[in-house]
């Protein structure tokens, strides 16, 4: 298996670039697709829900949101076609695209990203959803229907661009069913890396499956990987984990997401929700 194709949402917020950066460092090696997919609201989605509106404003309503709609799609392919012609990508409609270098394509879908990105993403080598703006908590649900509907890894991109996605991953291992997982539909971004770190804390010893059985699973894979610690105190097992994988060098995290329930984790602090929220690092996430 290799990554064929990259699943990119975008709308007019303002971060359809830094996904495409981060899909294009991705798609380098593997001379991947990358799907640009507009997601254009319906108008019937701006009426409040559960209120009672006349007709009349209904209809004003669907008509201001349909004209809002078409300014922002131009806005957005213009934004588009700007960034591939800057960075001399070439355009493909083709299916399955021919992956003799990495290509790209438009599209446009009408309905909520969230839905959207459930039902194409489920056929995605990888899906790229933006890090979750806290103030606005805007893309909390279209990441949560990536990871949780789709069944495949997604990748968080936070706004700085990346000089590479892959290179050097660190896999964030506690021995949990999320992360074999996570490392099972990520082998092959791992097993095409220069280099590969184990990530796990300084006293695990007493876990069931520790750092050197994933270094033997690896391996058995053609892949060496160096287990590196994460320290057992300075913060809470997030912060620890992402300085961990920064320290290593790496320029992809790969981990499990919710080993809890996500509303446990929401309430008790996992490590999932403090990476998704503050990490300045390229994360794959699968549930």
């Amino acid at each position: 298996m290799t990554i064929r194709t990259i699943l990119v949402p975008v709308r007019g917020d303002g971060k359809g670039e830094q996904l495409l950066d981060h899909a294009r460092a991705l798609a380098e090696p593997f001379n991947a697709h990358i799907d640009v997919v507009h997601c254009r609201p319906r108008p019937e989605d701006m009426i409040p829900f559960g209120v009672a509106v006349p007709r009349a404003w209904r209809e004003q309503i669907t008509a201001s949101a349909s004209g809002i709609a078409d300014t922002e799609e131009e806005k957005v392919r213009e934004r588009f076609d700007a960034y591939v012609q800057s960075r001399a990508l070439t355009l493909c409609n083709t299916r399955p695209a021919p992956h003799d270098a990495v290509s790209i394509s438009w599209s446009e879908e009408t309905g909520k990203q969230a839905a959207i990105v459930a039902r194409l993403g489920k056929l995605a080598s990888v899906v790229a959803v933006a890090k979750l703006d806290r103030e606005s908590n805007l893309g909390f649900n279209t990441l949560e229907s990536a990871l949780l509907e789709t069944g495949r890894p997604v990748l968080l991109c936070p706004p700085a661009a990346p000089k590479s996605v892959g290179k050097h991953v660190a896999v964030a291992w506690n021995g949990s069913t999320e992360v074999a997982r996570a490392i099972a539909v990520s082998m092959p971004i791992i097993a095409n890396a220069e280099r590969v770190s184990i990530l796990a804390e300084e006293k695990a010893d007493d876990k069931d499956l520790s750092a050197a059985d994933l270094q033997v699973f690896l391996r058995d894979h053609g892949v060496e990987a160096t287990p590196e610690a994460i320290p057992s105190s300075g913060g809470r097992i997030g912060q620890r984990i992402l300085a961990a994988a920064k320290a290593a060098g790496a320029d992809v995290l790969v981990m499990g997401a919710y080993g809890r329930s996500r509303g446990r984790e929401m309430i008790l602090g996992g490590a999932t929700q403090w990476i998704i929220e503050e990490t300045d690092l390229p994360v794959l996430l699968t549930h």
